[in-house]
């Protein structure tokens, strides 16, 4: 098997993988985007598709919706947990708006789930099944503490445990960010957390592993992944590790990507001896071969020649998932909206291929705009084009193709009295470092604007994330020579692509917190009610 790492190429991070069986299912963050907690499947750990969706709709609060100038940005679903424990699936997650811990179980990965929420706020938690009965759910920052779980009449977990949480790890270290991100396992009787850290001397994310004879420790440990795959000085860590039914281990961690998100990578893990505590020898895991991730190894495959779903694909608008496990509010699992939708603004015509959406509030701005139909963009670079139908906007209504993030660009379709015009507008945040800003109320900067003959026009986006690794294809294409950076065209009727406006820089920034995606989006500056048709979604 060649070119395995990074895999999916797409922002899926903080990864949990279970095995049932022959199956492979991996649980993302999704953040503020809706369905959320996406759930992928595989037989082979490399390639992937969609499974499931965790849920539709969170709390259905005014932000998680959108409402007025409030939103989630930044917030939303964070670091989830998977299980499998007598014939039950068990999603665990906490939603840094609502300060809530939420969990879900299902008899069947495909749902219907079922939903209750634990009373405390539970970070970046793991829970382990152990063989004897008892349930932990292992969580913290800095601080990592342990807690035993028990299950009510009704099977759900609930922290009714007698027992207060014991705090049984402390990041001591000169650190950036102290440890998190757990994973909590036993294997072969001892216990396992894997955590991630930023230690101060390198700068980077960093994989560490602490063993115990108990779940209350003590715990001895060390890093053990410290690698960049030459990339960005940007480490690989955070994430799980999944047996084959050979008894082969297998890790996969997220890398920091810059503008496209956090991807996942795979590696071997092995398991060597090592002196803790008292002299005692136990298994310690090897991630990687000799502390580097390789590009390419021998990895088993379950199900050999299923063919594998897109994670991302173009799409007609004609086909319906209503009533399917992989629906997405009935369209291709791949798209997502930025938030909850109002569906009731959302119309689609089948038969023609399109899908109309009308606006209900003003908007300052497209990060406030509801509605706006997404997907991720992929690793190291990627084209979209999209045909729209603006006839039914309203004056100051913007409508068309955006990269979806705190540092957005768009190219859109307005209207100024009674002409049609076509806009590339961007927002350049002023705070440079990887914080943001929180103020979404500003309007964006016009770079470019030109008459429009018609309101019907089609729109195309080409982003580059890594210009090495797109300039080896020797590929033509309307990419960027630029490392996260987008260029918008457009044409009308059979003419050429023509470019309009300047190139735009894409920054990851923690004030969204996720990979830049593509967008279909409408917006009203003036007056509610206007509406744009998207047909002809086009991914390249």
């Amino acid at each position: 098997m060649n070119n395995i790492n990074p895999i999916t190429k797409l922002d899926y991070p903080d990864p949990e993988v279970i095995r049932v069986e022959d199956t492979y299912y991996m649980v993302s963050t999704t953040m503020y985007f809706m369905p959320g907690c996406e759930i992928l499947r595989s037989y082979d750990l490399v390639n992937w598709e969609h499974a499931a969706y965790v849920y539709d709709t969170l709390d259905g609060t005014a932000a998680q919706k959108l409402e007025g100038k409030e939103n989630v940005y930044g917030c939303g679903m964070w670091a989830a947990s998977l299980s499998y424990y007598k014939d039950v699936y068990y999603v665990c997650f906490v939603a840094n708006d609502t300060h809530k811990t939420y969990i879900y179980q299902a008899k069947d990965i495909y749902g219907p789930w079922e939903k209750y929420t634990l009373e405390d706020f539970y970070h970046d938690n793991s829970i382990l099944f152990d063989d004897d009965g008892k349930i932990y759910i292992v969580y913290g920052n800095t601080d990592i503490y342990l807690k035993e779980l028990k299950f009510d009449a009704a099977m759900h977990l609930t922290d009714v445990g007698t027992e207060p949480a014991k705090l049984i790890l402390s990041d001591k270290n000169e650190v950036y960010l102290g440890y998190e991100g757990s994973h909590f396992y036993k294997i072969n009787g001892k216990y396992y957390i894997f955590l991630i850290h930023m230690p101060k001397s390198t700068g980077k994310r960093t994989e560490a592993v602490f063993v115990a004879d108990k779940p209350e420790g003590p715990y001895y440990g060390k890093d053990v992944m410290d690698d960049d795959r030459g990339y960005r000085n940007s480490g690989v860590a955070q994430g799980s590790i999944v047996d084959s039914p050979s008894g082969k281990w297998y890790g996969i961690l997220f890398q920091d990507s810059g503008a496209v998100g956090r991807i996942p990578c795979l590696m071997p893990v092995t398991w060597g001896k090592r002196t803790i505590g008292e002299g005692k020898d136990v298994d310690f895991p090897v991630l990687g071969e000799a502390g580097k991730i390789p590009e390419e190894f021998e990895i088993e495959d379950l199900n050999p020649g299923y063919k594998y779903a897109p994670l991302v694909a173009s799409d007609d608008f004609k086909a319906d998932y209503n009533g399917t496990p992989s629906s997405s509010y009935g369209f291709k699992p791949c798209w997502q909206f930025n938030h909850e939708p109002d569906l009731s603004l959302v119309k689609r015509d089948l038969e023609n291929g399109n899908v109309t959406v009308t606006t209900d509030k003003i908007s300052s701005n497209l990060v406030q705009a509801k509605n706006t139909l997404t997907q991720r963009t992929l690793f190291p670079g990627c084209e979209a084009d999209v045909t729209v139908d603006a006839n039914g906007i309203k004056d100051g209504d913007y409508a068309g193709l955006s990269l979806l993030e705190s540092n957005y660009g768009f190219i859109a379709v307005t209207k100024r009295d009674t002409s049609y015009y076509l806009v590339m507008g961007k927002r350049e945040l002023e705070n440079k470092d990887i914080w943001g800003e929180r103020n979404d109320d500003e309007p964006f900067e016009e770079v470019e604007c030109v008459l429009l003959d018609s309101p019907v026009v089609t729109l195309h986006a080409a982003v580059c994330f890594d210009n090495k690794t797109i300039r080896r294809s020797k590929q033509p294409s309307l990419i960027p020579d630029s490392d996260d950076t987008v260029s918008f065209f457009y044409k009308s009727d059979s003419e050429h692509l023509k470019k309009l406006g300047s190139d735009h820089k894409l920054e990851f920034k923690l004030d969204h917190f996720t990979g830049v995606r593509f967008g279909l989006f409408i917006y009203s500056t003036k007056e509610i009610g206007g509406s744009a048709s998207f047909s002809d979604f086009i991914y390249v």
